[in-house]
């Protein structure tokens, strides 16, 4: 064998202990990998690649079963949407094959299989072992449930006047009529609470039938809006009710179904009348959450996630001019609108109070749009980073920010072609007019000055760092604590330049930010409570004709009361950010 032939008679020279040393670790890998091959057993590295290609396959089965999980939910969902749909456009343009009432009926059975579920979420899924071990941090901000209870209990209000109003006609009315409120009630109720106790859950264990009961529910709630967006019939009834008061009072006689008791009647139409727009916006709100729920369904929060530690509480900081001005157009709203509102309880709304109204909004809107202006302007000159790195949260306001505003835009652009093709020469047409170009040009700056400033890194929030950054750094890391001292001092020193260097501006972006706070607070309660101007001035109404009319300011109020409930959280956001 070579390993016994005998050695040279030049010998090479030995190598020092040095390279033997280096020489032989490589060479020992080697004969234990080679060693390895020849009894059969796996080395470290194959180990290694097998417990990585295992857990990976079971990543991937994971993130798989996952996506089909939402695929099937999203798919029920949408046949559902497409079934109650069917359904609602069948009872518009057919009314004699598919009735009202066959409507109802398809709802009430889609909420009590809601109402089940939300029973057996709350007592049977979330009380199993680790069914929720994370809880999202950003979902369900007390703005959000705070505007559900408020709309839920609304909602629940307008149920009842609405069966209050039914028992008043109950001799000219089916008694099944009374079953669906009442159903009605029970579901929204549920439904309130357990959103308001879960709206943050991160369900582990059963995600399918989690997601699948989240997709009925906001399919069930997707329907509602729907109906109550096309269905006009109580108003229709009511119209005809007060039509035929009016003959029965000059001595005609009438065949439509009049009151027992006037009083309560009375009051039973102006609650729901009043308390009709709730719902929608309720639906709205309600479809909003069970999405955020449905997508946080099997998420697996990091250790570290959490809320933000150094989030500053909310404190004026030294505003004055942005709060005295926004309290100033917040006192003048409640004026306008308590005036509003009185006369329109009377039998006629007189012209002078369409102009009040509308004379307010063309007097605010330019001011909120300036001030919108001039803040992203100075987004603009500020020196604060973008926040690029993915959030969902803040990926969900701005698409919450931009559909909530096609509901207000959308009226605007209809009051302007009715406006003018009928060429109207009175002073409340012309600044109905002035008021929807306004109300376009007031969005549309509001909406790039909260995007933007949603986008800016705030001054007390620590920067992530970068995974290649990160690499880089730990050669310093590694280094003496001198030059980490130095760093942090270096940090500090830079972090207290920007600081009074941005004062200024800060101070500004605070200012405008309040005083478009109060201001959207004023633009949110004038819409959200009593009769609406838009629907009572006749113009549009008797350009489109009642139904259209009917459809597209049930459409697009809710909206715009969403909106401007969307847009002061994201304001509170940006004055923290500031």
């Amino acid at each position: 064998m070579p390993a016994q032939s005998s050695a040279p008679v030049d010998a090479p020279p030995m190598p020092s202990a040095e390279v033997q040393e280096n020489e032989a670790g490589p060479a020992k890998e080697d004969q234990g990998n080679v060693g390895a091959e020849e009894t059969g057993a796996p080395s470290a590295r194959q180990q290694k690649s097998w417990l990585v290609r295992h857990f990976s396959l079971l990543l991937r089965r994971d993130r798989q079963a996952q996506k089909a999980g939402q695929l099937f939910s999203g798919l029920l969902a949408l046949n559902v949407v497409f079934l109650g749909g069917a359904f609602i456009c069948s009872m518009i343009f057919n009314n004699v094959a598919v009735t009202l009432g066959d409507v109802w009926i398809l709802l009430a059975v889609l909420k009590a299989l809601s109402l089940l579920w939300l029973l057996y979420y709350t007592a049977g899924t979330t009380r199993r072992p680790h069914a929720v071990l994370h809880r999202d941090p950003h979902a369900g901000p007390i703005w959000v449930r705070g505007s559900l209870v408020l709309f839920g209990s609304c909602t629940i209000c307008l149920n009842v006047f609405r069966m209050g109003y039914d028992m008043s006609h109950i001799h000219c009315k089916s008694e099944l009529e009374l079953i669906f409120p009442v159903i009605e009630i029970m579901f929204m109720g549920v439904q309130t609470w357990v959103l308001w106790k879960h709206c943050k859950d991160c369900v582990q264990v059963q995600t399918n039938l989690t997601r699948c009961g989240l997709m009925l529910t906001l399919a069930t709630n997707l329907l509602l809006w729907i109906l109550a967006v096309t269905n006009d019939s109580m108003h229709r009834e009511i119209e005809a009710e007060l039509s035929a008061l009016m003959e029965k009072f000059s001595g005609n006689e009438t065949n439509t179904c009049l009151c027992l008791n006037a009083t309560l009647c009375e009051v039973f139409r102006k609650g729901y009348l009043m308390l009709y727009p709730f719902s929608t916006e309720y639906c709205l709100i309600c479809c909003a959450v069970l999405f955020v729920m449905w997508r946080n369904v099997g998420r697996r929060l990091a250790a570290h996630a959490g809320p933000r530690h150094g989030t500053p509480p909310f404190h004026l900081h030294g505003a004055i001019f942005g709060p005295l001005l926004g309290l100033l157009a917040l006192v003048a709203g409640v004026c306008v609108f308590v005036l509003f509102q009185i006369e329109a309880s009377g039998p006629a709304i007189a012209r002078q109070y369409f102009t009040l109204y509308y004379a307010f909004y063309v007097a605010v809107l330019p001011a909120m749009s300036l001030a919108c202006l001039a803040g992203t302007a100075i987004h603009g000159l500020e020196e604060r980073e973008l926040d690029t790195l993915k959030n969902p949260t803040r990926s969900l306001d701005v698409v919450l920010l931009m559909g909530a505003a096609l509901g207000q835009v959308g009226i605007a652009y209809f009051s302007i072609v009715a406006i003018v093709a009928t060429h109207p020469q009175e002073l409340v047409n012309r600044l109905i007019l002035a008021y929807s170009l306004l109300l376009i040009l007031q969005h549309i700056a509001q909406n790039l000055f909260i995007i933007e400033g949603l986008h800016r890194r705030p001054l007390w929030e620590v920067p992530p760092e970068d995974p290649a950054g990160k690499c880089e750094a730990q050669p310093p890391r590694r280094g003496s604590l001198l030059e980490l001292g130095q760093d942090l001092r270096r940090a500090s020193l830079a972090y207290i330049r920007s600081y009074n260097h941005l004062n200024w501006k800060r101070r500004i972006l605070k200012e405008i930010s309040l005083f478009l706070i109060l201001c959207n607070i004023t633009l949110w309660m004038m819409p959200a409570f009593g009769i609406h101007p838009e629907f009572e001035n006749g113009l549009e109404k008797d350009f489109y004709g009642y139904r259209t009319w009917f459809t597209i300011v049930n459409f697009g109020l809710p909206l715009g009361v969403f909106y401007r409930m969307h847009s002061v959280g994201g304001l509170v956001e940006v004055y923290l950010g500031a």
